[in-house]
This record gives structure tokens, C-alpha cells and sequence, in this order.
């Protein structure tokens, strides 16, 4: 992988007309990196520093363990790194600023003088966005697609160009899988991104900033989430890179009958659909197998586009 320093953005406010006409450039801004995309679906590696995440909560919440997880995720292979410090699974209740962030900022800190690709901060707080950034984070990651707070937006607006990630969520995880529905799941989601997207240049976040995540698993029953990863093409059209995070999700446990620890085969069949359905991204927890998986899909996805 690539990573290229100090490259300008353009900013242009878009329309929703604008936003389905123009083709992506397969490059994604993220502080002083710059991500191809386009060439083969970008890895990036889970690390929970939580006690109480639904797959590996507890496993790397002291400082030392999380680093060398973190050294062991850069070391399978994996393109960006995304670091959490409070569990957003069903029914997990919101974790106090200063405890969240005594969780995330001593890992970024320690991990940034040793790795070179970008961290991303899984937060909805801004504050905590901003100190993770100050510490060498380059891209956002909200799973409430900034609506836990809007200040998130003129935090990404004026700290180092960060790259932004909209993830859809209805609901909080209080609340989200507490009987979901939607009119149609795939275009709802689609008119949220279009809406989150023009609201971001609106701050002038250039679109080359921007990714997009539909949130499998954030209030979204069975079927719409399998509704959703069928239909994962659909997103491409809004320009930007769409990342799917199906690492261990419930869906797959449901389908399997299986606990968390025991859905790598099920998500590799995830993430092998979603690549060849457009993912551009691809949010895991068992990095180097995943990695593996991504490669053949992608290879053969690129052979039925020239044949």
C-alpha cells in the first residue's frame, strides 16, 4: 500500500444531483495519507480497548495488550488500524468522556511512534475526536453518522483534514435493536448518506474525505441486514469508499447458531459478498485470515469485470 503526505483537497459544495453524476477517484484523504481504494479493498484491523465489547471485550484493555495487538494487526497485513474505547453493541450504555478517553489516548500515543498507516477513533464524542487527533489519529470514525453531535463535523472541518466515516445507526445502542423498522432499509440508508455527505461540505469536508458504513448490525434486524450486504452496490453511487463491518456480527451468529469466537467462517463469506458487491473497505477483527479472503474475491470479481 501507498501512502502519499501532504496532498491538497478540492472544496466544492455537492448536491444531491452532483453527489450520483461524478465518479470517484478512488482516493480517500485521511490527514497526511492518502488511501487507493480502487486497487484492492482496504483492511482495517478492530482494536477494543474495552472491557465489555461483544467479541473481544476485555482482551486488550490494558495499555501493553492493545499495543501488541495492535503491532500484531499491522504486522497480518492491515491498511488502517481503528481504535475504540467504548462498546456501542446492543444495549451498551454510554461511557463517560475522561473514562473513554483514558482508554483510547495512551494506546494512540504508544501505537503512533511505531506503526506508519493511519488510526482511526471509533467515538461519538468530539472531544474525544479532537485529543485523539492532536495524538496522530487520521480519520473519524462516528458510528452515529454525527448525530449523536453535530459538533463532530466542524471538528473533522478544522483538525488535519481527517478523514470522515458516516456510519448509519437508528437509534442509540441503548435502544437500536429494540424492534427496527424501515419503509425500505437500502434507500433509507442511502438518503442518509446523501444528506450527512452535502451537510459535510456545507463545512467544506471535501468529498475525498468522506466514507460511508450502512452499520450491519446497528438497529437493523436479520433481514435487513442480509438486505443490505445484497444490495452493498447500490452506495457506490454516492462516490466515496464504502467500508461494512460484518467482523463476528450477530446476523452470522443467528444464521449459524454460533457464538462470537466461532463466526470466522461466517464472516468470510460476508466479507467475500461485500467485496464483490463494491466493498472498498473492510472493518475485521481476524485481520490476516479476513485479508487472505479479500484478496481472492477481489481477484475474481476483477476477472468478471474483463471477461
Amino acid at each position: 500500500m501507498t501512502y502519499v503526505k501532504n496532498i491538497g483537497v478540492s472544496r466544492n459544495r455537492e448536491t444531491p444531483s452532483t453527489l450520483t453524476s461524478k465518479k470517484s477517484s478512488g482516493l480517500w484523504r485521511c490527514g497526511d495519507y492518502l488511501l487507493n481504494y480502487k486497487k484492492r479493498p482496504l483492511i482495517m484491523g478492530v482494536l477494543n480497548v474495552t472491557p465489555d465489547s461483544f467479541s473481544d471485550g476485555g482482551d486488550y484493555f490494558e495499555t501493553e495488550a492493545a499495543f501488541k495487538h495492535a503491532l500484531q494487526l499491522v504486522e497480518e497485513g492491515i491498511d488502517i488500524i481503528d481504535i475504540g474505547g467504548e462498546s456501542t453493541r446492543p444495549g451498551a450504555l454510554s461511557v463517560p468522556f475522561e473514562e473513554e478517553l483514558s482508554r483510547v489516548l495512551p494506546i494512540i500515543k504508544k501505537i503512533v511512534k511505531k506503526i506508519s498507516i493511519p488510526i482511526s477513533i471509533d467515538t461519538r464524542k468530539p472531544e474525544i475526536a479532537i485529543q485523539a487527533i492532536e495524538a496522530g489519529a487520521s480519520i473519524i470514525n462516528d458510528v452515529s453518522g454525527i448525530n449523536a453531535n453535530p459538533e463532530m463535523l466542524s471538528v473533522a472541518a478544522s483538525r488535519n483534514k481527517a478523514g470522515l466515516i458516516f456510519m448509519h445507526a437508528k437509534g442509540s445502542p441503548e435502544t437500536m435493536q429494540k424492534s427496527p423498522r424501515y419503509r425500505d432499509v437500502v434507500s433509507e440508508i442511502y438518503d442518509f448518506f446523501m444528506a450527512q455527505i452535502i451537510k459535510a461540505t456545507e463545512f467544506k469536508i471535501s468529498r475525498n474525505r468522506i466514507a460511508i458504513d450502512p452499520g450491519v448490525g446497528f438497529g437493523k434486524t436479520l433481514k435487513h441486514n442480509l438486505s443490505i450486504i445484497h444490495h452493498l452496490d447500490k452506495f457506490s453511487a454516492l462516490g466515496v469508499p464504502v467500508m461494512l463491518g460484518p467482523s463476528r456480527k450477530s446476523f452470522i451468529g443467528k444464521l449459524l447458531d454460533l457464538p462470537a469466537s466461532e463466526r470466522l467462517e461466517g464472516t468470510a463469506a460476508a466479507v467475500a459478498i461485500a467485496v464483490f458487491q463494491g466493498a472498498n473497505i473492510l472493518r475485521v477483527h481476524d485481520a490476516g485470515e479476513m485479508k487472505r479472503v479479500v484478496l481472492i474475491a477481489e481477484a475474481i470479481r476483477k476477472q468478471k469485470d474483463s471477461s
